[in-house]
């Protein structure tokens, strides 16, 4: 027989994040913080954008730059999670979030997009498989002005570069030692639409 609670609490900046068994949260919590300011810092928010979070877990990047941001979307396919998220924003009273459950191909789409508004910034924060071809053309296909990849396989993450290369180019990119004393890093990297497109 279990007994105790089903859930832990996270705390950054003042914000508290509950997480439960099936909610993902970063293992490493001291660079989980470096990780999310870093990513922070390469969306650049000015206060005004959209910003659509991508596999958003618990909500924690959304909620951490949701100051920062007009509005930000997370989307998430662990319904558990998003229960959490929800609950997190309210517990830290945020109320410029909006959390949805799905499978990411068939939530984050051309109708989803049109209902909820043209993101500014994307932040995707995907599995290690990295982002199914459907969601990197969707992408591609309503062209925010820029994208924070977060990413735990390199390999996943370079393929998927590979596919928004004629659109972005690489700005920044920095690796977070999440597992030390392994050889698995965290990298996030900043694309910037590139400038003949600006237009679009």
């Amino acid at each position: 027989m279990l007994k105790g609670r089903d859930h832990i609490f996270e705390e950054m900046e003042g914000l508290k994040f509950k997480i439960n068994a099936k909610s993902f949260y970063q293992t490493n919590s001291a660079q989980a913080y470096e990780l999310y300011k870093i990513a922070r810092n390469f969306a650049d928010l000015q206060g005004e954008e959209l910003v659509y979070d991508l596999y958003t877990g618990t909500g924690t990047i959304a909620q951490f730059i949701a100051k920062n941001a007009k509005k930000v979307i997370g989307v998430e396919a662990v319904p558990e999670a998003i229960k959490d998220a929800k609950e997190n924003a309210e517990r830290n009273n945020i109320d410029n979030t909006e959390f949805y459950t799905g499978d990411m191909k068939k939530v984050f789409t051309s109708g989803f997009v049109n209902k909820h508004g043209h993101p500014d910034v994307i932040i995707t924060d995907p599995p290690r498989d990295g982002m199914h071809k459907d969601v990197v053309a969707q992408i591609l296909g309503i062209l925010p002005k820029r994208i924070v990849y977060v990413s735990c396989n390199s390999a996943t993450q370079a393929r998927d570069l590979a596919l928004l290369d004629e659109y972005y180019k690489v700005t920044k990119t920095r690796a977070v030692d999440m597992f030390p004393q392994t050889h698995h890093v965290e990298n996030v990297v900043c694309l910037e639409k590139r400038a003949v497109l600006s237009s679009v």
